[in-house]
């Protein structure tokens, strides 16, 4: 199992991301949170199978359709499973 903490910048704001964010985890079975940062980044914490993990990475390198990703900073964490479920948070 693998946790990491992602902060995604680009044109990654107003453009649905988190929306599409949170139903890739769900259909990865992906647990965490995505939120917006006040800079205009994006904030995630993955936890689940390293493979559904490794994807999400991988997706959020594209994001949403009218999102334009320029970094994708990923940071391993220690595995808690703390979560049970994916969410927006606000």
């Amino acid at each position: 199992m693998k946790r990491v903490h992602v902060f995604i910048s680009g044109r990654v704001q107003g453009v649905f991301f988190r929306a599409y964010t949170e139903a890739e985890a769900k259909k990865l079975g992906v647990k965490g949170w995505v939120r917006n940062l006040p800079d205009g980044r994006v904030e995630a914490v993955f936890e689940g199978e390293d493979g559904a993990v490794d994807q999400m990475i991988a997706w959020c390198h594209k994001g949403s359709p009218h999102a334009k990703v320029t970094k994708v900073e990923v940071i391993e964490e220690p595995y808690k499973g703390e979560f049970t479920d994916f969410e927006i948070r606000y």
